[in-house]
């Protein structure tokens, strides 16, 4: 297979325990990325993979019951997860996804996927600049690049954050930049790891599934934001990234 999305995902969050499972619109938040990840006319497979914690059975179970492939790993070593899986698979391209991105825009994926094929010397493709919102991330990697990284990280924040040994290592990838085509969206806050990120991300489903728009995109949660500037201050006081924050200052 070409390109293979891996969706990182589990009930254990220090933050938000079981957010995976909660409800968003009809359906749970993973049911949600998974459906808004196939969007993408690019992939060839969609796997959720989590670890063998047995807090994790809820989950498995959900996705057994519609159908979504699973693959169970370790559950602090996320490189070690995700390489394991793509060796399984003999992926060529890994494409990170995290279950905390409901409302994943498909359409940036592709976009994502055709400067990789355009390009087999690029190893990472990622949004470098962080211009697209908090939850909009995309991440492809090259599985020698992957292979790589899990061979030689050896700091534990770079076994916990997959693709942070190949940040932390730039001289020995080709990496290139996945810039929003929009414009720099950093400040929008679309992920969900705080009780705020769930009320917004509510208001959100709420507003198109009452217009019965299941496949709203990134340009609609915009001109919904415009109308209700208030709903953008609900989340704004946290931080990008803090979980990886929060792994750097342990070590």
């Amino acid at each position: 297979m070409d390109f293979v999305v891996l969706i990182q995902a589990r009930c254990g969050s220090s933050r938000f325990p079981q957010k995976v499972l909660m409800n968003l619109g009809e359906k749970s938040v993973i049911l949600n990325v998974v459906e808004r990840v196939k969007k993408s006319t690019l992939i060839d497979d969609v796997f959720v993979i989590t670890s063998i914690e047995k807090n994790n059975l809820p989950l498995i179970k959900t996705c057994a019951e519609n159908d979504i492939r699973v693959f169970v790993g370790s559950e602090n070593d996320v490189l070690d997860r995700y390489y394991q899986c793509a060796r399984l698979l003999d992926a060529k391209y890994i494409i990170r996804v995290t279950a905390d991105c409901p409302v994943f825009d498909w359409r940036y994926l592709d976009n994502a996927i055709e400067v990789v094929k355009n390009n087999n010397e690029i190893d990472y493709l990622a949004d470098i600049d962080e211009t697209f919102p908090d939850g909009l991330d995309i991440e492809i990697v090259k599985f020698s690049a992957l292979e790589y990284a899990w061979k030689n990280a050896k700091l534990l924040s770079e076994r916990e954050h997959v693709t942070l040994f190949i940040k932390n290592n730039r001289s020995q990838f080709n990496i290139a930049n996945f810039s929003c085509p929009i414009e720099n969206l950093s400040h929008h806050r679309w992920t969900f790891d705080e009780c705020e990120d769930y009320e917004l991300l509510s208001k959100i489903y709420e507003r198109f599934i009452f217009i019965n728009k299941e496949d709203f995109i990134t340009e609609d949660i915009l001109a919904f934001l415009n109308e209700n500037a208030d709903l953008v201050k609900i989340n704004s006081k946290y931080a990008r990234n803090e979980g990886l924050a929060k792994s750097l200052e342990r070590e």
